[in-house]
């Protein structure tokens, strides 16, 4: 079975976890999609939720499939939050932001009651750092910040889009770094986190409550 596939029973999965009244983190990504449709199939079927979108792709996606959307400062508690990743390890720390919404995922993350990781069964890695790690900058730090990445050891590609240079929904720049295997995920973060101009890093340490896999043809909880 395909990786298509496994995010599908991953997100389905997550989603069965939701429960009448809840307010919901929604994330971005190909995996957080699919788990927006499956939810908008259950609020079709009447399941009364609300949905706090991470960024503007899943707050359209979410309003076509009927999901009602809330603005995060007009909620008292978040509930739940189901997002994917793009590597995630046995310690269930994460990389995310291949979409480009780390910011508003990550401060989603933090005010949810319980954060569900969805993944596919390739984004299981013993240790982080082959996926590129997302760095969101001011655009008046681009360079300043580049310099300080390189200076750790990274090589840095500022991430473009379609029109030119990729701005996430914040007007923010991403600066993909590439480190290679991260020994020790919560010390970079440490140090990223004191970096002015810095925004956000996509590294998401200690967050997530439960990861659930796909793999084959079935998803279950990573232990």
């Amino acid at each position: 079975m395909g990786a298509e596939a496994e995010k599908k029973l991953a997100a389905a999965r997550a989603v069965a976890l939701v429960e009448a009244g809840m307010t919901v983190g929604l994330g971005t990504g190909s995996t957080a999609a699919h788990a927006i449709r499956s939810l908008g199939k259950r609020v079709g079927e009447g399941l009364t939720v609300r949905g706090v979108p991470t960024s503007e792709a899943s707050a359209a996606l979410a309003r076509a499939e009927g999901i009602p959307l809330v603005d995060l400062n007009e909620v008292e508690r978040l509930h739940l939050a189901i997002d994917g990743a793009d590597e995630v390890d046995r310690r269930k720390h994460c990389i995310k932001g291949g979409g480009g919404a780390l910011l508003r995922e990550k401060i989603v993350a933090s005010a949810a009651d319980r954060l569900v990781l969805v993944v596919d069964s390739g984004k299981t890695v013993e240790r982080l750092g082959a996926f590129p790690l997302p760095v969101e900058v001011v655009p008046f730090a681009v360079e300043q910040v580049r310099r300080r990445m390189l200076a750790l050891g990274a090589s840095v590609e500022l991430r473009a889009g379609k029109d030119g240079l990729f701005v996430t929904d914040e007007g923010n720049r991403i600066l993909d770094c590439r480190f290679g295997e991260i020994v020790d995920a919560a010390a970079l973060a440490a140090r990223l986190d004191a970096i002015p101009g810095i925004v956000e890093h996509g590294l998401f340490i200690d967050m997530a409550d439960d990861v659930i896999v796909g793999r084959g043809d079935s998803a279950h909880f990573m232990e």
